[in-house]
């Protein structure tokens, strides 16, 4: 095969024709929107994995790698705590009673879920906890607020909140709900509207000695894991003991949430791929134009000893040259924007729904590598059409009558 020759032909179908244009604008309008549409592909997969990253860490924080859980009253322990500490040295264990309960302060209240915790546990394993409680000292009765909770209270350093529980006392002929006042000490800020309007934080003894819960009560233990995935199988295996225990991992507890950002990350690389496939339609009619315009040619390589494989070969490559140039195009440009995007404040976010004001962006390898592929099928498939169709020409037809 003479590659000399080859490339020699593609070099001179790959210039500006003059004679006739709309081929050359053709060729460019397939570069240019393999390009965006490379471009857009990859900026959009930034975007989509940026932003179900920055939730996964939001939620990963607040509700925890794994949980253990009681099924029924009275499940878990001190008991159960010391053996899965022994057990699991590498993994950080923080246990907690939680409650429904009002807040008040003045004449405002507001609603949310308090957790009874080991300050210090707690803190080794809920990193926007521990930035809350940092450089105070806390008792049993103070509490910890979100950020929406203490806005809407109007609470200060040392505000005095009375809490109102779910459970109610007897009194009489009639039943009134538990009443206690807490010293407000902090608030904590997670980025997200859901936790910072309704988690409290208070002591574990405290939430006891209101609920009337023994001293070795706990409602379920939150763990820390750098392998939540593996680590759960190993915590059930644990827990084979305690058929009133189980353990729960974060991506179960939002599994739908989830399952509908892979699936809108699957459709939305689907349509921005068929930009490309439009833009590749653009390269089957450029070829097939070049080769309407340039059959004498072909006829005449053909007659001079040029194989078949050589003349599908010139446009095979001139497809692939063009569609190609556009991956290329399309992936610098790509980056380029994600680039911008990434230190330029261009697109902010209110950061109360999204978590964060600023844009997040995480080109995964996986999703650029399946980009690539992708678009380079397309372009093959559509330079293999009009490659094909060249060495199909009637040789002795065409030098007769061209």
């Amino acid at each position: 095969m003479n590659n000399q020759l080859i490339n020699f032909i593609v070099k001179k179908y790959l210039k500006f024709d003059k004679k006739n244009p709309f081929i050359s604008i053709s060729a460019i309008l397939a570069f240019v929107g393999v390009a965006v549409g490379v471009m857009v592909l990859i900026i959009t997969m930034a975007i989509m994995n940026g932003t179900a990253k920055e939730f996964e860490n939001k939620l990963f924080t607040m509700n925890y790698p794994l949980s253990i859980y009681s099924k029924f009253e009275n499940g878990i322990n001190n008991e159960l705590l010391e053996r899965l500490e022994k057990k699991f040295p590498n993994l950080k264990f923080s246990p907690y009673i939680s409650s429904q309960s009002i807040i008040q302060h003045d004449d405002k209240m507001s609603g949310g879920l308090i957790f009874g915790v080991d300050f210090k546990r707690e803190a080794q394993i809920n990193s926007i906890y521990k930035e809350a409680i940092k450089n105070l000292t806390l008792s049993k009765y103070d509490i910890i607020t979100g950020l929406g909770i203490s806005d809407k209270l109007y609470l200060y350093e040392s505000s005095k909140v009375t809490m109102y529980f779910t459970a109610l006392n007897p009194s009489g002929f009639s039943m009134m709900p538990k009443m206690k006042r807490f010293n407000y000490k902090n608030s904590f800020r997670s980025g997200l509207n859901a936790y910072d309007n309704s988690y409290m934080y208070t002591s574990v003894e405290a939430l006891r000695t209101i609920l009337r819960k023994n001293d070795d009560y706990y409602d379920g233990i939150h763990i820390y894991s750098n392998d939540a995935f593996n680590d759960i199988n190993l915590i059930q295996n644990e827990l084979r003991d305690y058929p009133a225990v189980g353990v729960i991992g974060w991506w179960q507890q939002n599994g739908n949430f989830f399952a509908a950002m892979a699936l809108e990350k699957k459709a939305l690389f689907v349509v921005l791929m068929l930009i490309i496939l439009v833009a590749s339609l653009n390269i089957i009619s450029s070829l097939l134009m070049t080769v309407m315009s340039r059959r004498k040619e072909i006829a005449l390589l053909l007659s001079m000893g040029a194989t078949s494989k050589e003349v599908k070969k010139i446009f095979l490559k001139l497809g692939i040259v063009i569609g190609f140039s556009g991956i290329l195009v399309g992936v610098f440009l790509g980056f380029s924007g994600i680039f911008i995007l990434d230190n330029f404040n261009i697109i902010s976010l209110p950061a109360d729904v999204y978590g964060t004001s600023k844009l997040p962006l995480e080109l995964d390898m996986i999703d650029f590598i399946s980009i690539l592929i992708g678009s380079a099928l397309i372009v093959i498939l559509s330079s293999y059409y009009p490659a094909s169709k060249a060495t199909k020409i009637d040789v002795i037809d065409v030098l007769r009558n061209e």
